[in-house]
């Protein structure tokens, strides 16, 4: 294996995650504990922002609602942190299709006498295979190559691979699909809660009240449980779906890449690969 400074792929010196002092998740997968500090950090900016703004209605929007505002921040905080840290780690991954490590001279043909070559240039551009999607679907198809006996086994190979890579990326989309969920729920807990201010409120007045100008003033105050209400359902919907937003076009992305992926393991490795039907084995020990 290449040090990571004498490769042009060093994952563990490159990686979002490895640069800022955490354990990088593999492929495009988010370290959790990292992206629930950088959603407080924004969280903690935005409200900052909001203190010049704290006495207009916009500012009062997400500091005078009671608690489900700031909930529906720090989830949709945390939400992007991990969206922008697997929109880093997926630009990093497409990097390495810009690499071809078979050989591309035309005489070249992939066997399992020259399979080491391949894998050899692949250690000469990354520090460790497993962590990029294309090259471990490469390395763990051709690690097999010699045990088997048809060319239609190594695609076979690489088409399961395929498929468990994308089984990764759909996992690695849970948490935020989790908060694309919450974050509405959230919205219409605020909605529950304000209503039923609004309506206790409104009994507490005429019970107490019998005239009808003191109803109407303190009525004023009853609305403010109908604001809260209405804005956190607001603030919910607008964060879901600027997040579901973000989520589909960064999953699209991402899907194309492994499409990508398997056109390149198409092209450059079952376009390439010849298994001789009468290759020679070393003999077999003879045991007395």
């Amino acid at each position: 294996m290449q040090l990571p400074d004498e490769v042009p792929l060093a994952w563990a010196r490159h990686d979002i995650e490895q640069r800022l002092a955490f354990r990088g998740g593999r492929f495009t997968r988010v370290n959790t504990l990292l992206s629930a500090l950088i959603g407080v950090a924004i969280m903690i900016a935005f409200y900052a922002a909001l203190i010049p703004f704290n006495e207009s209605s916009f500012g009062r929007m997400f500091t005078d609602q009671g608690s489900i505002p700031y909930t529906i921040c720090f989830f949709s905080a945390w939400a992007f942190s991990i969206l922008f840290l697997k929109w880093r780690k997926l630009r990093y991954q497409k990097r390495a299709l810009k690499y071809v490590v078979v050989p591309e001279d035309h005489d070249f043909v992939l066997t399992s006498a020259t399979v080491q070559t391949v894998i050899d240039r692949i250690y000469s551009t990354v520090d460790d295979p497993r962590n990029f999607v294309l090259f471990n679907r490469i390395v763990v198809a051709l690690s097999n190559l010699k045990n088997l006996g048809r060319v239609t086994d190594v695609d076979d190979i690489l088409r399961s691979q395929s498929e468990t890579d994308e089984s990764v990326v759909e996992t690695s989309y849970a948490i935020v699909g989790g908060f694309v969920w919450a974050i509405p729920v959230l919205g219409f807990i605020g909605t529950v809660l304000g209503l039923s201010t609004a309506i206790g409120g409104f009994g507490e007045v005429l019970q107490s009240t019998e005239e009808f100008s003191a109803i109407k003033d303190a009525l004023k105050g009853v609305t403010g449980g109908l604001s809260t209400a209405f804005v956190t359902t607001l603030q919910a919907l607008v964060a879901a779906l600027f997040i579901q937003l973000w989520l589909t076009f960064l999953k699209k992305d991402e899907q194309e890449f492994l499409d990508e992926c398997s056109e390149y393991c198409a092209r450059h490795i079952v376009n390439r690969l010849r298994i001789l039907p009468f290759e020679s084995q070393p003999d077999e020990p003879v045991y007395e």
